[in-house]
């Protein structure tokens, strides 16, 4: 091997410990990036003089750069509900302001001012929107990002629920005189949920035998305002010796027990009207409506309990993301839908993803084509919210690696210093 031939490996020894150096440098960097990827550096021999016996024949090295794509992340807790953390494979279909497509790990996401869910790094994270049954809007399961949204919440901006059915248990007291009445107050809530009440009345008839009649709509929020028209009544109510319910009947005879109903017209409030079926209890039981003698013996009404499934108006409360990738809004008033799915890009060769700034990839010749999967679909990994994956970076690996790139990279050095000193011996003896 002549000295040029030294000098330039020595050089090319350089070069590739720089090249490990900087690797190792950007993997420390970024030890605290969320989704961040290790990447290494490979070293191979460069052979230039294949089988010289007189030359020498390992004359330098090679460098190639790997990241990481599809190792794991460790999956550390956040305190975001929307934080989410992919276990498994896949990655989020994400786009940028201008509307190209990415995929990254990175799951910091949080809505900014337009109810979008956005990452750190600007990224808007995609899916598709579902109806209320979890089916998408659309009606059918996108197969391509073109086909997908991104995660919107601006517009959801509340929801109400008219009220359908009321139940009630009530012990209308036996010991009480013919002719004497009760009334108990129900809330119930339009198709728009606003909130009125009607009033349930009892008046004893006959032993064993009761009248239930309803009152109009008032608004809830005054007591006075009349809202609309109620039918359905009046109704007899009769209870056995046991003081269970025996049977409801309406004004034509008919039994109506299980089918009691009240509706509700010409809301004022221009809502639709109003079907509410009245669970008062079953026949030959004491579940709900009984007659039994008063508790103080003074010929009171005791009510129990009084529910209905209705709801009024409400804003958004809580945001939430199960395991399979479905967004779900709980409102203030309890009641709780699906909104959107997210869905996850699973690549053939992960590793192949051509990586950009921001910790996102694109697709290449070497990744294959994407698949949409929902998390957990054919094996797929799965969510978790208020967590994030964080950065697969050992830093006590990358300082050992440094150590040695920075020890081979003093020997080549070295190597050049020698080097140097021997072509200054050989100009010394020519002059």
């Amino acid at each position: 091997m002549s000295l040029s031939s030294a000098l330039n490996s020595a050089v090319l020894g350089l070069n590739a410990q720089s090249t490990s150096l900087g690797v190792i440098s950007g993997n420390i960097s970024n030890s605290e990036t969320v989704g961040y990827k290790d990447s290494t550096t490979s070293f191979s021999s460069l052979v230039t003089t294949p089988g010289s016996t007189t030359s020498g024949y390992s004359n330098g090295v090679l460098t190639s750069t790997q990241t990481n794509i599809s190792s794991q992340g460790l999956i550390q807790a956040d305190d975001t509900a929307t934080s989410l953390a992919i276990s498994g494979d896949g990655f989020f279909v994400v786009t940028d302001a201008n509307g190209d497509v990415y995929y990254t790990r990175a799951g910091d996401f949080d809505t900014d001012s337009d109810g979008n869910l956005v990452n750190s790094s600007g990224y808007y994270l995609m899916g598709y929107a579902l109806d209320e049954n979890g089916d998408p809007v659309n009606g059918t399961v996108p197969t391509s990002t073109s086909a997908l949204s991104t995660i919107n919440l601006e517009n959801l901006t509340g929801t109400a629920e008219a009220t359908t059915e009321v139940s009630m248990v009530v012990n209308l007291p036996a010991d009480a005189a013919v002719g004497d009445t009760f009334s108990v107050d129900v809330e119930i809530f339009d198709s728009l949920g606003t909130s009125h009440t009607v009033t349930y009345g009892y008046e004893k008839t006959a032993a064993n035998e009761w009248e239930l009649t309803y009152s109009d709509p008032v608004l809830t929020s005054d007591g006075t305002t009349v809202t609309g028209t109620s039918a359905g009544g009046p109704l007899t109510i009769s209870f056995d010796g046991d003081g269970n319910l025996s049977a409801i009947t309406d004004s034509g005879g008919t039994d109506v027990t299980d089918s009691a109903t009240l509706t509700v017209t010409g809301w004022t409030t221009g809502a639709n009207d109003s079907s509410i079926v009245s669970d008062l209890g079953t026949a030959g039981d004491d579940d709900g409506l009984k007659q039994l003698a008063s508790d103080e013996g003074d010929g009171d009404m005791t009510m129990y309990s009084v529910d209905q499934n209705g709801s009024n108006y409400s804003e958004i409360a809580e945001i939430s993301i199960a395991d399979d990738g479905v967004v779900s809004v709980t409102y203030e008033n309890g009641e709780s839908e699906p909104v959107y799915q997210v869905v996850l890009a699973d690549f053939a060769n992960a590793d192949g993803l051509t990586a950009y700034s921001d910790t996102v990839y694109r697709e290449s010749n070497t990744s294959g084509n994407y698949v949409l999967k929902t998390p957990g679909d054919g094996g797929t990994g799965t969510l978790a919210d208020y967590s994030l994956e964080s950065s697969t970076v050992d830093t006590t690996s990358q300082f050992s690696k440094m150590i040695v790139a920075q020890q081979a990279y003093s020997a080549a050095a070295q190597v050049v210093s020698t080097t140097s000193d021997m072509y200054d011996t050989l100009i010394s003896a020519v002059n």
